[in-house]
């Protein structure tokens, strides 16, 4: 397991942009995503904002005739692979040619056939089903999607590890290529919007009634919101074989499942998945130069992280910029991590670190450095990735400026 690993490709669907350039920009900018829900009436909801990806035009990517065999979580899936692997370029011949797999992280997987399928029965009286729609709902289909798209014949692997997953997908596919058992992976993450989560989170009164304001004192709750990110990675060596531009380097990853609570983090369980990424990566907390926050805006998560982050970094706690992009594009559930990776790696690529938008009122609770409202200029060898997830799944990626 000595082969090091490097993103060479990004592709992106967000509520501010489609591509990784657009979603940069408006990033770094601090252009929120979030606004009225239109993809559904919310007018019986405690809140009617969230992140939808209202610009994102499926037949763009897909024939328009193939769409119906799709759930709009797998056409953004499908459409940030199609990107990344633009973006990485490699044509589709060659990537066929080479041992390829996919490892995708969902929350709730193809919930809006779900939601389809439910309206057509109670409209309709019926239980006569189309199955191209019955096709969408089992959770391994966006991963299939994708392999079968590109005619990838490698694992082909869906983490349902809620809010985490999209770590874990790059954690497993990460792997896969040290162990020498793949040459390159498409790993992410992807969610869409839907009614579920909107009025789930809406009934634990987690949900923000305007905007996410991480570590602000007078947080209210995160925002519900829908995106897609795909990062491809390959081996070192077969990057500098084709000459590849590199993004950053993956050193390692740490997992924790404490089972604390059904849906709080837990202080330890955090703490402890991050000391696990850094033992991996063979650093130190001293060599953190930033750090990607959960960050979901809740009261008890950002109360938790904090407390976390002092007890990993001692007295560097609030010399290191901890920003959270929830604050900018809403919680997207299984692609938050996915997504927070993409800025991780543009970050120690680029050396500017995005804001945490929103921020108004300090809370000595929460006393980190989060990059209030503004980018910072900052030059990043070595990036944290966060993510937290109910049932206590904890996954952190450590990402690396690339050294030759």
């Amino acid at each position: 397991m000595n082969k090091r690993v490097v993103i060479t490709g990004l592709g992106v669907v967000s509520s501010i942009g489609i591509g990784w350039k657009e979603f940069w920009k408006n990033l770094l900018a601090g252009r929120s995503g979030i606004g009225p829900v239109t993809s559904f009436d919310t007018t019986e909801h405690f809140t009617h904002n969230g992140g939808e990806v209202k610009q994102f035009r499926a037949g763009d990517f897909i024939a328009p005739s193939r769409l119906c065999n799709f759930s709009r979580a797998s056409q953004m899936a499908l459409a940030a692979a199609m990107l990344a692997v633009k973006d990485a370029q490699i044509d589709a011949a060659a990537l066929q040619a080479l041992r390829a797999g996919v490892c995708v992280g969902t929350n709730i997987g193809s919930i809006q056939t779900v939601e389809i399928i439910d309206e057509i029965m109670v409209r309709e009286k019926t239980h006569k089903i189309d199955r191209t729609l019955l096709s969408q709902i089992p959770t391994n289909t966006t991963a299939a999607v994708v392999a079968r798209e590109f005619g990838l014949h490698g694992p082909c692997m869906m983490f349902s590890t809620a809010c985490a997953a999209g770590n874990y997908a790059i954690g497993y596919g990460y792997d896969l290529i040290r162990q020498g058992k793949v040459d390159l992976v498409l790993a992410g993450g992807a969610d869409a919007f839907s009614k579920v989560a909107f009025t789930g989170f809406n009934q634990f009164k987690a949900v923000a009634p305007e905007k996410c304001q991480p570590f602000d004192k007078n947080r209210k709750g995160m925002m519900v919101a829908e995106a897609a990110g795909v990062l491809l990675i390959e081996s070192l060596e077969r990057a500098h074989a084709r000459s590849a531009m590199i993004y950053g380097e993956i050193t390692g990853y740490g997992l924790s499942c404490d089972a604390y609570h059904m849906t709080a983090s837990s202080v330890e369980g955090v703490a402890e998945c991050m000391r696990k990424a850094l033992r991996e990566a063979g650093c130190t907390p001293d060599d953190v130069d930033y750090i990607s926050a959960h960050g979901t805006g809740t009261p008890t998560n950002d109360r938790n992280e904090c407390a976390a982050i002092r007890e990993v970094f001692g007295g560097r706690y609030k010399s290191i910029p901890t920003s959270s992009i929830k604050s900018i594009i809403g919680h997207t559930m299984g692609a938050a991590s996915a997504l927070e990776a993409i800025a991780c790696a543009l970050v120690v690529k680029y050396g500017i670190i995005p804001p945490t938008i929103n921020f108004e009122t300090a809370d000595p609770e929460c006393d980190i450095d989060c990059v209030p409202n503004q980018a910072r200029q900052k030059q990043v060898a070595i990036a944290l990735n966060n993510s937290y997830a109910f049932g206590g799944n904890n996954a952190s990626l450590v990402i690396r400026n690339y050294l030759n």
